[in-house]
């Protein structure tokens, strides 16, 4: 029997990949995540891509939040949350760890759950520990989710700044001198360990910064000068990490370099220099985020220059075992050498972020910085690789 004079059904339109942008989570750097997710949502093509806005609160219930970027900004020196754009102050979402099935459900008490559809790839811009250290990753590799940026272990290194520096000494990367004062250390012998710090300062001199081992933006930092701050500098970065990192002071310009990973490699930016925010000390969070100046895109550096900061920014990259997107930071010394001080495998993206600026100045725009990191995801598998 001929078919040709029956009504053919209409041919459906593929489904567009969905981008699950999750963001917030429980660290200090909260509410600078959240930022981070406006200018995402704000740039993320929405003709390429279903999107869907998944906030995990401070005390890390995930949450189906509001779609709306304009709400995701500070304002009056006041950091957005998750907790003042979600849909329910009860309600959550739920991603089965069942490789075969990658649908998100949303939960309330006694209301049935409510399928969500799938998702094909998810965009973690969250900062800190429980998000950008691995353990986010980890979660989203039993799922069988891809991802946007590092894997497991390269979050992991990138968030602790022993093991980064550990790492990248053993790949000959020049890092400056630091000491680190773990948990039980503390406990056990504060006299001891202030003791090391005293070593330290004797073998480097003041000031120090004392800083929370596994924390970014900045947060939980305090330069000191001498012995009368230090158990007040200890306390305010074991607010944040129980372990810390003591750093001599380098002098010398702070000097970052994007990486972006194409699709012969990665590839570096034109740098980028910090220059000094009047009224700070140094490059804190209040002076990153509040009182910011604009940095020098692309710094003046000269081309030599430029050539290095670029290598170590790669090396440090494949170091790490780094995918998708880096910052690396780093100080070029009065004497002319760069020495690099951490990576960020999950940089900001806010609208003052240097990461996505950088980029800007090399040839990628906003949103083709998000869409390029999104189809690098979404190509690559979950599991070893």
């Amino acid at each position: 029997m001929s078919t040709e004079n029956l009504p053919q059904s209409p041919e459906q339109p593929p489904r567009k990949p969905r981008v699950a942008v999750v963001f917030g989570g429980r660290s200090s750097e909260h509410g600078i995540s959240v930022v981070t997710a406006g200018a995402v949502l704000r740039a993320i093509d929405r003709t390429k891509y279903d999107v869907l806005p998944i906030g995990i609160t401070q005390d890390g219930r995930w949450a189906l939040t509001a779609d709306e970027p304009d709400r995701m900004a500070i304002v009056d020196r006041q950091q957005p949350s998750v907790d003042r754009l979600a849909e329910s102050t009860e309600g959550g979402v739920i991603l089965s760890v069942d490789p075969a099935n990658r649908e998100v459900v949303y939960s309330e008490p006694g209301s049935v759950p409510k399928a969500l559809g799938d998702v094909d790839v998810v965009f973690p811009v969250l900062h800190g520990p429980y998000g950008e250290d691995g353990t986010l990753q980890g979660l989203l590799e039993l799922s069988g989710v891809p991802y946007v940026g590092a894997g497991v272990l390269a979050s992991a290194v990138g968030q602790d700044k022993e093991y980064m520096k550990r790492v990248f000494t053993s790949f000959g990367l020049p890092v400056g001198p630091y000491l680190v004062i773990r948990p039980r250390e503390w406990t056990r012998d504060e006299q001891g360990a202030r003791e090391r710090i005293a070593g330290f300062a004797g073998e480097h001199g003041w000031p120090l910064f004392i800083k929370p081992a596994r924390a970014g933006s900045s947060i939980g930092i305090t330069k000191v000068d001498s012995f009368e701050g230090l158990d007040e500098a200890i306390a305010e970065a074991q607010r944040h990490d129980p372990k810390i990192i003591v750093e001599a002071l380098l002098r010398g310009r702070e000097i970052e370099c994007g990486v972006l990973e194409f699709e012969d490699g990665p590839r570096a930016s034109v740098p980028a220099e910090i220059p000094p925010v009047q009224a700070h000390a140094y490059y804190d969070f209040e002076a990153k985020y509040i009182d910011s100046t604009p940095g020098l895109v692309p710094a003046p550096l000269t081309p030599e220059q430029t050539a290095e900061v670029q290598r170590l920014a790669v090396e440090a990259f494949e170091a790490a075992s780094c995918e998708g997107l880096v910052r690396a930071d780093f100080f070029l010394t009065e004497d002319g050498e760069f020495v690099i001080n951490e990576i960020n495998t999950m940089p900001g993206f806010t609208p003052i972020s240097m990461y996505p600026k950088m980029w800007e100045a090399s040839g990628v725009s906003y949103p083709e910085l998000v869409d390029r990191l999104v189809q690098a995801a979404l190509s690559r598998s979950t599991g070893l690789r």
